[in-house]
């Protein structure tokens, strides 16, 4: 058999070659976005600068992290990718870039005292401001959740799961999915921990002309503080609420008749209802439905749903509106497996942080080009099918007239549309 197999004749033979050839060219598109909002200049000037002359700059460390996260890389030796892209590296003036190692050791040294984290909040406000002032709206509905991210590190805490890892906060505006706040969090503290701070720290990020109108969260949020927040500066909320005792009493209360068929075997009704610290009370909209397997002659065979709420409309369209958070749950599955923000390269909880913040900030770009760069019918696209259609593409960089040639082995209609967003591109640098 082994005689046969080398007797025979391979179809084709694999060899290397010298020319300037580009494999993820696509790449190009969202960094020339970051240019458009002067993204590298901000990074610099935003972070702190290297402590010796022959430093790398801060833009150095995050603009080729961005381009992973983009082209798909989740670990820090991923960057050897973009590194060894030496053709795409010098078509975007990144001809030197860190080795991986060293970008470890920044990563730690920019969350060690947690000004590095402050100053890529600023950064990411920038992208968020850049997108919210091209939109027509003024008013935007924040989500908050928090969700699970398992890791085996040493310092990692326990979280609710009964896994070790890390349990951030994010906060998306529903209407455009811009990751608006993120709060990277040890594994064992709570979800509704800084609440109102987190809240506070998401309204500061809205630029002139744009505010918060509606809240919605789950149960983490049934805060007094929470609530109180969102009377003083006139937002409208949706809240799951902790049914508690102050709310049982209150459902408790609730007279038979005033409970009306909802969806399938479930009832409705509402109620007002106000907390020791709250300032003003509120609506408390109850949904019951029959317990399974349920005890007939208990006090109470049902389960229930409670939403508390400052909102008007009627209770049934109150939680279509508070149900609509479910979306945030499909933004957090795009940044945690479509940027790699699902596992975490460092020991170090402050280092994390600082390399989530920075996927956050990948994930924001990605919403920016689709939105002020991409066709419309391209805005429905996950990143992983983006990278398949349009980073994914193959091409040479040469030099022609002085100057140098993106050479893209595609179809027309892809080459067209390349040319389509870079022209927005640079039209947006002078917006």
């Amino acid at each position: 058999m082994v005689k046969r197999l080398k007797q025979a004749h391979l179809p084709f033979k694999i060899e290397g070659t010298d020319e300037p050839l580009v494999a993820r060219a696509g790449l190009a598109l969202p960094y020339e976005m970051a240019k458009a909002m002067k993204l590298p200049e901000v990074i610099d000037r935003e972070l702190p600068l290297p402590g010796s002359g022959r430093g790398y700059k801060p833009s150095q460390f995050v603009m080729p992290l961005i381009l992973m996260f983009h082209g798909g890389g989740k670990k820090l030796e991923d960057l050897r990718e973009i590194k060894g892209e030496v053709s795409l590296r010098e078509l975007l003036e990144m001809k030197e870039l860190p080795a991986s190692c060293t970008v470890g050791d920044w990563l730690r040294r920019m969350g060690q005292d947690g000004k590095g984290l402050s100053c890529l909040a600023r950064v990411n406000q920038r992208v968020a401001a850049e997108v919210l002032e091209r939109d027509a709206r003024a008013e935007y509905t924040l989500d908050t959740d928090a969700t699970v991210i398992e890791a085996g590190k040493e310092e990692a805490q326990w979280t609710y799961k009964k896994e070790k890892g890390y349990q951030p906060l994010l906060g998306f505006l529903f209407e455009l999915g811009l990751a608006l706040g993120d709060d990277f969090r040890e594994g064992n503290v709570p979800a509704g921990a800084g609440a109102v701070e987190f809240l506070e720290r998401c309204r500061q990020m809205m630029p002139k002309g744009k505010r918060i109108g509606n809240y919605r969260s789950d149960s983490a949020a049934y805060q007094a503080g929470v609530i109180n927040w969102c009377f003083d500066h006139q937002v409208l909320f949706t809240i799951t609420a902790d049914q508690d005792k102050g709310v049982k009493e209150t459902i408790g209360a609730i007279k038979e008749k005033d409970w009306q068929p909802h969806e399938g075997d479930r009832q409705i009704a509402e109620t007002v209802h106000t907390m020791n610290a709250t300032k003003e009370s509120f609506r408390l909209i109850v949904q019951r439905w029959p317990e399974l397997q349920g005890d007939l002659f208990a006090p109470d065979p049902y389960c229930y749903h409670v939403i508390a709420t400052n909102r008007e409309e009627k209770a049934r369209e109150v939680v279509a509106l508070h149900n609509q958070r479910g979306q945030a749950e499909n933004y957090i599955k795009e940044l945690l497996n479509g940027f790699g923000m699902g596992s975490m390269p460092c020991g170090e909880t402050y280092a994390n942080a600082v390399f989530f913040r920075i996927g956050v900030i990948a994930y924001n770009l990605f919403l920016a080009l689709k939105l002020l760069g991409l066709p419309v019918w391209w805005q429905k696209h996950t990143i992983a099918t983006v990278r398949w259609k349009l980073y994914q593409v193959a091409a040479r960089v040469v030099h022609h007239a002085r100057q140098l040639v993106l050479k893209l082995a595609a179809p027309l209609d892809k080459i067209k549309l390349f040319r389509q967003v870079y022209e927005k591109c640079f039209q947006l640098s002078f917006g």
